[in-house]
């Protein structure tokens, strides 16, 4: 039996889903259940039967599965797969943040941990944090956006709304350069540039269409283009070509690469099943207010 039966088999046994981020290396995208984005994963985990989760991803986006699948075990296959974002802020900076600024309402990108969740008022992702600031948050006075400081530009150039922000960012994101996306597009004139809103200004300003991921797989499957540049972490490439055979997709001339995401294959999704590691835990005291944020977020967007 190899090692893809062996997963399926103890999958079936264990009662598991396996979900993997759109970054996620191609073998980990073609055994997995669902593939999406974070946020995405975790509510589509939620309304299975399953009894365990398998998240494909990095730590917070399994915390974020945990804190709406509480009844479930989740695991994470390599406990190293982590967020340097995500890292860039804790519970006790943003609390000393919050002390500074006690009028103002906070409101966290999803890629923070549960403690940081925990500490707002109101969580976003990178597809609705305009609309979540132009109209959830209209009514503020003040404004705290933790804790990249790239979306929320990208939110306040398309809201004209100030904000105190934190200098945390996605490494991956920022070390692509406008450069990098014009000497493809100086190859390759017909392709549209695309780019993800974690990307630096002075990248998203030169797109032809700035989206969170699954934001990208839409536009693509619609637009007329047939090739396109893309501006975010290399693994949804994969996804992409799979879902439009007869498009053409270019990485930009420095590829982008998280090397967290690529930290799981199957053999430690394989281990993780076995052995049922590494499972992620949340205190239902943080679990409970990180949830809230979170369910604010998702019913203003239904």
């Amino acid at each position: 039996m190899d090692i893809k039966e062996k997963i399926k088999k103890l999958k079936k046994e264990r009662r598991a889903v396996i979900l993997a981020h759109n970054y996620q290396i191609p073998e980990v995208h073609d055994i997995a259940d669902y593939i999406g984005d974070s946020l995405g994963l975790s509510i589509q985990a939620a309304k299975t039967d399953a009894e365990m989760i398998v998240f494909c991803g990095v730590h917070f986006m399994a915390e974020t599965a945990k804190i709406l699948s509480p009844d479930k075990k989740v695991l994470l296959p390599d406990e190293r797969a982590g967020c340097p974002m995500a890292d860039m802020i804790n519970a006790d900076q943003l609390r000393a943040l919050k002390a500074e600024h006690s009028q103002a309402k906070v409101i966290c990108y999803v890629n923070t941990t549960a403690a940081v969740k925990a500490e707002c008022d109101l969580c976003c992702t990178s597809a609705n944090a305009v609309q979540m600031v132009g109209e959830a948050l209209k009514d503020a006075e003040e404004i705290i956006f933790v804790p990249d400081q790239y979306l929320a530009a990208y939110v306040t150039e398309h809201t004209h709304r100030q904000m105190i922000t934190w200098k945390g960012y996605c490494p991956t994101h920022a070390n692509i350069r406008p450069d990098h996306l014009l000497t493809e597009k100086a190859r390759h004139p017909e392709a549209e540039i695309v780019a993800h809103p974690e990307c630096r200004p002075d990248v998203t300003r030169i797109a032809d269409k700035v989206a969170s991921t699954e934001g990208m797989l839409i536009y693509i499957k619609k637009s007329k283009a047939k090739a396109f540049i893309v501006g975010t972490e290399q693994g949804i490439i994969y996804r992409m070509q799979k879902q439009n055979p007869d498009k053409i997709f270019y990485e930009p001339s420095k590829p982008a690469l998280c090397p967290t995401m690529k930290r799981i294959n199957l053999e430690k999704i394989l281990r993780s099943l076995e052995e049922e590691k590494h499972e992620i835990n949340v205190p239902e005291e943080i679990a409970g207010k990180a949830r809230t944020a979170i369910r604010k977020m998702l019913d203003f967007s239904d």
